[in-house]
């Protein structure tokens, strides 16, 4: 099996075969680096039991080096109609491991596909990446893992911590859910074409269960007030929110002159507890 993929052609091949011009509108950036694509898939660890889940695997890069190292199922999910033909011969050598879906994964359920456990590795199109990765959070149980790519800045959000200029909405929300860590940075150069900003490849290991209790969509509004205005200190930057700030703040023990860069994900689940408490059943708007 791993021979018939190894003589494929060469993924510049497949492209120019298939006219497979990366465009814009899809954040397409293709990772033809075999040895790059490699270390991703080391990455994700173990494959040879579930589902390992791919979005927009393009001409197929990434999904070759998922199956050449021992993926039992792979689930490859393609926007793209000219990209379902180029992975017809990858299909084909993969002597029924890969299973590719034609749709838009902002209408999958992840916990719907495949079978446990499920691991989620994907270089995801620029345009679609953190939209995707909040629903994923709100899945996390039926999630193993997330090995994903994303552009720089956005990755650099997702592993900040408190003081750090990155510092921010996605740092809480994926750090409150998930354990989380950057594994490789990787320049504009190695995409065809090239971006205009590198990229990075963070791991994203779901907790079992979160360490601080908190309700996600109140998280999610909690924070978007926060950092909405983050200069201000949050008795300021919380007044968006229908419940007077300083109450909620004095529930959740945190002093109204913090700014929201210097609160932790303990401090915002906390300020998401208090707001749940604070706020009638069934009248939380």
């Amino acid at each position: 099996m791993t021979d018939a993929i190894s003589k494929l052609p060469p993924l510049r091949e497949v492209i120019a075969a298939h006219n497979l011009a990366a465009q814009k509108k899809l954040g397409q950036h293709f990772l033809l680096d075999l040895n790059l694509t490699e270390k991703i898939a080391r990455a994700a660890g173990p494959m040879t039991d579930g589902t390992v889940i791919e979005i927009g695997p393009g001409p197929g890069g990434l999904t070759r080096a998922l199956l050449l190292q021992g993926a039992r199922h792979v689930i490859a999910i393609e926007k793209d109609s000219r990209c379902i033909a180029a992975l017809a011969d990858l299909k084909s050598a993969a002597d029924g491991r890969l299973e590719i879906l034609e749709a838009d994964a902002r209408h999958l359920d992840v916990n719907n596909l495949g079978y446990g456990p499920r691991k989620i590795v994907a270089n995801l199109p620029y345009n679609v990446g953190t939209p995707l990765l909040i629903d994923w959070i709100s899945k996390a149980t039926f999630v193993e893992s997330m090995t994903l790519m994303f552009q720089r800045e956005v990755a650099d959000r997702i592993v900040a911590g408190p003081g750090d200029p990155s510092y921010g909405r996605l740092s809480v929300l994926a750090n409150w859910r998930c354990q989380t860590r950057k594994l490789l940075n990787l320049p504009a150069r190695a995409f065809t074409p090239p971006p205009n900003v590198d990229s990075a490849v963070v791991s994203l290991k779901p907790y079992k269960t979160p360490p601080f209790a908190a309700d996600q969509a109140i998280l999610e509004r909690i924070t978007a007030a926060a950092f909405g205005q983050r200069r201000k200190m949050l008795r300021g930057a919380l007044k968006t929110l229908p419940i007077d700030p300083l109450e909620l703040l004095e529930a959740a023990d945190i002093d109204p002159t913090k700014r929201a860069e210097n609160i932790d994900t303990a401090g915002f689940a906390a300020l998401a507890c208090a707001f749940s408490a604070l706020t009638a059943p069934g009248e939380a708007p």
